[in-house]
């Protein structure tokens, strides 16, 4: 489980993050439990993903659905 691990990095280190965190599964077959606000890095390492706010679930699936989901979009993604 990792809770917020690019919470203050550099976008550099988050990439190298994003790199450790895709090999664990694929090393080990563990699951990873990613909880972090960071978007990109959430959906760049997952094949599965549930978005909550305010402690309520508002989406649930793959990246690419997540993506296109109007609730992630207002949310936390934005339209720009």
């Amino acid at each position: 489980m990792l809770d917020e691990p690019a919470a203050g990095l550099p976008e550099t280190r988050k990439t190298w993050l994003a790199g450790v965190i895709g090999r664990i599964p694929r090393a080990s077959g563990a699951a990873v439990l990613l909880i972090d606000h960071d978007m990109g890095l959430v959906l760049g390492v997952s094949s599965h993903v549930v978005v909550m706010e305010y402690g309520a679930k508002i989406a649930e699936g793959t990246p690419a659905a997540i993506r296109a989901d109007p609730r992630v979009i207002e949310a936390y993604l934005g339209t720009d």
